[in-house]
């Protein structure tokens, strides 16, 4: 949700400015801008829209010139989308300027007391607040940039990632974040600065990520000054080599990064369990789990803190714990669990979920949860992220970057980690049988050329898409493991191609949802070999008495369903648990290619971002 992108360096920044927003699309915006300084004068455009409409406005007013520049892509949240509530924004002198992600929660107290100062605003923003507060304590009090931002930050309420830069010192950005991700890429005489590495991969692959209240002063004369906010306590940058490369951000001749990632599941999924299922020896082996594995074993309950998708992975893994673990779980959105007063204490276990690493709601679920004793264990896809540096152990699923606003390879990839952990619980508490445990790790070591095989369904489903696509409602129905896809696959339809839809069990379809099934009511149906398969095909034979429209993912050979579906999808055969990483997958193309056809953008979804990092 919003992106930063700094440079101070050798470099023309425009280029470097302008393709770093570009990467930062897929995290959600409605208004983008720029500020250069050339030595002379701040050259800045900014406006509403895409950063494709800032590209053209920039190049039609403005010649891009200077070494030293910061870059913003906007989610509104204090003032409409508008030019002026763009950033950058300026200090009313005209000498600092700022890009901010986040929300100052305290600004309208801090904005009444500087307007009696003297000073006046022309946006409706916390950010241009925060700015002049800057500017007031530096003007007031003599102080370098660096100094004045600190002690701004200690005023303020609310949660940041800011770049800041003043016109007198030009050889110098300065970056806090607090809540909000903030990376500086390390290279040879220039620093870059982003709310996550895809700006700077093709420059460099050296990264420090700020931690929680900590501020860096760039500059291009001295070493990388880190210091806390709060005490102004000297901190050793830590320089982390990046994995990731350029090439698995680009879309690789896919039309979208959705398209992409949805091709990309097995081989995710693969990197994923590699060196952690070891299924000739019969193992598996997770450090993370290993060496806190009495924090496990003992727990009286595991509970799952997650939004959106990462919540309906949470789902699945609360059947799979419970059926291999025969441990009681609890499933919470982290967005409400946060506001409550859970009944929580250290002989919890608490498993945080987040493709990101930066959900601002798990993030504060995190901090509620260790604060009450409980262990954390982080199951996230970003090396470096914070609830990565949060917890007290944790695993990555190794699913790659997910460009894509709507997640499809992280929903895979976590079941998958949680599956393992499930499984390497059980093995460990004796819920599991020698033969049943070596049978699933065969068969989930099986899973990536399943998929592959599922995938081959894509020319079905753009087939059912197209006569799907101008519908105004979409139910979809599962049970047991399958009740989250069903969710998921609503959520999905939901994101990208704004048609109303529902997920249910299918069993509770006879307790409202059937009011609503009449001819123009396509439900999806996962109706798989296991799983209450005769439960389901009663409740298809319900639907179809009321003329709804039938299409139903089934086992490969399955004959009764097809015979009394409209659509079917086949999906190798499977053990039930395992399942939903393969049911998934034709729900994902459904949605995907019904998007398409009505002309949506489909990886960035209106109104949504990839990483929810403010309330």
């Amino acid at each position: 949700m919003c992106g930063i992108v700094g440079y101070i360096g050798h470099r023309d920044a425009y280029p470097v400015i302008l393709k770093g927003l570009q990467r930062l699309e897929y995290r959600g915006y409605d208004s983008a801008g720029i500020a250069l300084y050339d030595g002379l004068e701040i050259k800045l455009s900014k406006t509403k829209g895409k950063v494709a409409d800032l590209e053209l406005k920039f190049s039609q007013q403005i010649e891009p010139k200077g070494s030293l520049g910061i870059g913003h892509t906007r989610w509104a949240t204090h003032g409409i989308p508008n030019d002026t509530n763009s950033h950058p924004h300026f200090s009313n002198s005209g000498d600092l300027v700022i890009i901010h992600n986040g929300i100052i929660e305290n600004y309208e107290a801090l904005k009444q007391e500087l307007i009696k100062r003297g000073y006046h605003f022309s946006s409706d923003t916390d950010t241009e607040v925060l700015i002049n507060l800057i500017e007031d304590i530096q003007k007031n009090n003599g102080l370098k940039l660096g100094k004045a931002v600190q002690v701004a930050l200690n005023q303020v309420i609310g949660a940041y990632a800011i770049a800041v830069f003043d016109i007198k010192k030009p050889n110098e950005i300065v970056a806090a974040r607090l809540g909000s991700p903030l990376a500086i890429g390390v290279g040879e005489g220039e620093f870059f600065i982003a709310s996550d590495a895809s700006p700077f991969l093709e420059y460099t692959n050296n990264a420090v990520y700020l931690e929680d209240e900590e501020m860096a002063i760039i500059s291009l004369h001295n070493p990388l000054n880190i210091r806390k906010i709060k005490d102004d306590r000297l901190v050793s940058p830590y320089v982390q080599e990046l994995k990731i490369n350029l090439e698995q951000i680009e879309k690789g001749g896919y039309d979208h990064f959705m398209l992409k990632e949805i091709f990309e599941q097995p081989h995710a999924i693969k990197d994923t369990y590699r060196g952690r299922l070891l299924t000739d020896e019969g193992i598996i082996k997770m450090a993370g789990i290993e060496d806190h594995m009495a924090k496990f074993l003992n727990a009286n309950r595991i509970i799952i803190v997650a939004c959106g998708t990462s919540w309906h992975a949470g789902l699945v893994a609360e059947y799979i714990i419970e059926e291999l673990v025969r441990v009681p779980v609890e499933v919470e959105y982290a967005s409400e669990f946060r506001y409550r007063n859970p009944v929580i204490d250290n002989s919890d276990v608490v498993i945080a979920i987040s493709q990101s690493g930066e959900t601002a709601d798990t993030l504060a679920a995190i901090k509620l949860a260790k604060e009450k004793g409980a262990f954390v264990f982080g199951v996230c896809n970003v090396v470096g992220s914070s609830i990565s540096r949060e917890t007290d152990a944790g695993a990555y699923t190794h699913a790659g970057p997910e460009i894509g606003v709507a997640s499809t390879k992280a929903f895979t990839t976590q079941i998958t980690v949680l599956t393992l952990i499930a499984l390497r619980l059980a093995k460990a508490k004796g819920t599991i049988s020698n033969t049943d445990f070596r049978a699933h790790l065969v068969e989930l070591e099986m899973i990536p050329k399943k998929v592959e095989e599922v995938l081959k369904s894509e020319t079905l489903t753009k087939e059912i898409a197209a006569i799907y696509k101008d519908v105004s409602n979409f139910l979809y129905l599962g049970r047991g493991f399958n009740f989250p896809v069903a969710l998921e696959g609503a959520l999905k339809l939901k994101e990208i191609s704004y048609i109303h839809a529902e997920g249910y069990p299918a069993a509770e379809m006879k307790h409202g949802p059937i009011a609503l099934i009449d001819e123009n009511m396509p439900i999806a149906v996962i109706a798989t070999k296991y799983g209450h398969y005769e439960k389901v095909v009663s409740n298809i034979q319900e639907i179809k008495s009321r003329k709804g429209k039938i299409i139903a993912v089934v086992t490969k050979g399955d004959t009764q369903v097809k015979g009394i579906a409209d659509h079917v999808i086949e999906i190798p055969e499977t053990i039930e648990l395992l399942s939903p990483l393969l049911t998934t997958i034709p729900l994902q193309l459904l949605s995907y290619h019904i998007a398409v056809m009505l002309d949506k953008n489909v990886d960035q979804p209106r109104n949504l971002a990839k990483s929810v990092t403010v309330e």
